[in-house]
């Protein structure tokens, strides 16, 4: 599954799992209620400032929108204790990031 869509699947799964519309989620993110709408059915991505307001407004953290450790009801299937999962796709976008920055980084001292 692609990234994009594990989080549209984990939005959609938080908001309804909290009980909160659409219309609910856009006045709490102070965006509108097609924009939210868009996102659900993947014609819009949100920018990191509205994630960060949506996570903020379903009462999670923000990388758990991206990590494939939700049931089929929206729950978390980790305890907040333990540590999520990240998803495969983000795992290799963060491995190939950092070994580029590493290759500058040793590049820049010889």
């Amino acid at each position: 599954m692609k990234l994009k869509d594990i989080f549209i699947q984990n939005l959609r799964k938080c908001r309804k799992n909290n009980g909160i519309s659409q219309m609910t989620l856009a006045e709490m993110c102070n965006t509108s209620t097609s924009y939210i709408g868009q996102i659900e059915i993947g014609n819009r991505f949100p920018s990191l400032e509205l994630i960060e307001k949506i996570a903020f407004a379903l009462e999670i953290k923000p990388y758990l929108l991206f990590c494939d450790e939700f049931d089929k009801n929206g729950k978390q299937k980790v305890k907040p204790n333990k540590k999520a999962k990240l998803a495969n796709s983000v795992k290799n976008e963060l491995i190939k990031n950092l070994t580029v920055a590493v290759r500058k980084t040793v590049n820049q001292m010889y």
